[in-house]
């Protein structure tokens, strides 16, 4: 990957079902046959807690060939206090450009703009050997919970990182994910035959 090939900008309301497709691409098969999030994203953009000032696209030779975007999210903390954090993705790059530093640098670059609006946190469900290279950590160490996680139970997909350093010393609480990630498959189903055909596959590997 060389720094000078790709740009990343704020995502433009033509190139919706661009991106859309972009990430079909990027997860299908990856967690489950087939995928939702290009679905969720498209449900994400009309909700008020999306952050369009944070939704980017990279781009490479005229091309888009990655995509970020962030919403804003909540803490209940355990003294009655709410904290406003953000929550991220889905995070997708094109599936050829995969494990070439594209994602870390797509990363790195929106976390540092929601740094700059003076957000305070990150939280989301991510691979620690892959998020850990931008500063995340598991949010069991911040005393963050994730909500409906029965106690004592695998909480390592579970991520934190501080953009603003103490932004979470003395909270403890739960972690609220925005209802606009929740969709419903039969949603799901609907909207992905306005793409073109692709095949359901149960892979080794895939979470769901």
């Amino acid at each position: 990957m060389n720094k000078n090939d790709y740009i990343i900008r704020l995502e433009r309301k033509e190139e919706y079902r661009e991106v859309e497709n972009l990430v079909r691409e990027s997860f299908w098969n990856v967690y489950r046959p087939g995928c939702s999030e290009h679905y969720v994203i498209h449900v994400l953009r009309d909700n008020p807690a999306f952050v369009k000032e944070l939704d980017f696209v990279m781009e490479q030779d005229g091309r888009l060939i990655g995509q970020n975007m962030f919403m804003k999210s909540i803490i209940e903390a355990d003294d009655g206090r709410t904290m406003d954090v953000l929550t991220m993705g889905p995070i997708g790059i094109a599936p050829e450009l995969k494990r070439k530093g594209y994602g870390k640098a797509l990363l790195d670059y929106s976390l540092e703009k929601a740094a700059a609006f003076g957000f305070g946190a990150v939280l989301f469900e991510g691979n620690i050997d892959f998020y850990g290279k931008s500063g995340f950590d598991y949010a069991r160490k911040f005393g963050i919970r994730y909500h409906g996680l029965p106690e004592g139970a695998d909480d390592s997909f579970f991520l934190c990182k501080e953009l603003i350093s103490g932004y979470l010393d003395g909270i403890t609480g739960v972690y609220q994910t925005p209802k606009g990630y929740y969709v419903d498959d039969a949603d799901v189903e609907e909207f992905d035959k306005e793409f073109p055909p692709k095949q359901k596959l149960k892979l080794p590997g895939q979470l769901f």
